[in-house]
């Protein structure tokens, strides 16, 4: 087994494929695959399941990607460790957010102090955010849940209540305030099922002995607000994420006290990456003023 054999391995689970992994890496893609074959012959075990152009790890193959993730964090720890450059001065941090809104401020006072590291925000709901912080896809994850399993560093951003709104033309847009029974009467625009807001309204329905049926679900806070607005039915959201679109109305959920918690998390055994760690104290630092 080879360094070479192994980051060849690690950059194709991580990217998904030959090609990308080629590219991540500067190589050819026949060099990356003669790697990963020469590792997978020396141990006579096979480590991705290549079926026409799907490409998945095999139960095996997971298992040494999460050696691989602790592998090549180390290395990456070590390299800014023995760096010349002690200070903050480039690299690149990468996060995953249910809602941008909620860190625009910490990215903000980050950039300014940091100005040449590269920031790259990609969106998600709660379960793909915890599952990419794991696959070390993401450094840096803002969702409206902490992960129960404890293996995760987390600091609150906020905590506000859940509203019901509407499009601006809606039979409900002047009601203030609505029973969450009565609410289920309507037509619901929900997110996907991940999401942590939907989640939440499930549980508190599920209480309540009452079944929530979307009429229509769609991926993503932006695709149900655009579905809303055009006056199809009623979505749910919490107030810290419901924003200034003129063609929306929000109202309370009158019997419902629904609190929603935002939280900043990163693997615990990351923290000490400088970048993870200078996002993480300025967050710690802005959210306690």
């Amino acid at each position: 087994m080879r360094y070479v054999q192994l980051r060849a391995f690690h950059n194709v689970a991580v990217h998904g494929g030959f090609s990308r992994a080629a590219a991540a890496l500067f190589l050819t893609q026949p060099a990356i695959s003669d790697q990963v074959k020469k590792l997978e012959l020396e141990y006579d075990i096979l480590l991705f399941n290549r079926h026409q152009k799907q490409l998945t790890l095999t139960r095996q193959g997971q298992k040494l990607l999460k050696i691989t993730n602790r592998l090549f964090e180390t290395e990456r720890q070590a390299a800014e460790l023995l760096s010349e450059a002690r200070a903050i001065g480039v690299g690149k941090l990468t996060i995953i957010a249910d809602s941008i809104m909620h860190i625009v401020d910490i990215l903000s006072g980050f950039r300014k102090r940091y100005p040449n590291v590269e920031i790259e925000v990609h969106s998600g709901n709660s379960q793909e955010i915890v599952e990419k912080l794991r696959a070390y896809q993401a450094d840096i994850g803002v969702l409206g849940e902490v992960p129960a399993s404890g293996k995760f560093k987390a600091i609150k951003l906020s905590s506000t209540r859940l509203l019901a709104y509407v499009s601006r033309g809606h039979e409900l847009s002047a009601c203030g305030g609505m029973t969450l029974e009565k609410i289920l009467q309507y037509p619901l625009v929900l997110r996907e099922k991940g999401s942590k807001t939907r989640q939440i309204f499930e549980d508190i329905a599920a209480r309540r002995s009452l079944y929530v049926r979307p009429a229509i679900v769609a991926q993503g806070r932006g695709a149900v607000g655009e579905i809303v607005a055009e006056g199809a039915g009623v979505g749910i959201i919490s107030a810290a994420e419901f924003g200034g679109n003129s063609r929306l109305v929000a109202f309370e959920i009158s019997d419902c006290n629904i609190e929603m918690d935002e939280a900043l998390i990163c693997l615990k055994e990351r923290k000490a990456s400088k970048l993870i760690n200078a996002f993480m104290s300025l967050a710690k630092k802005q959210t306690a003023k």
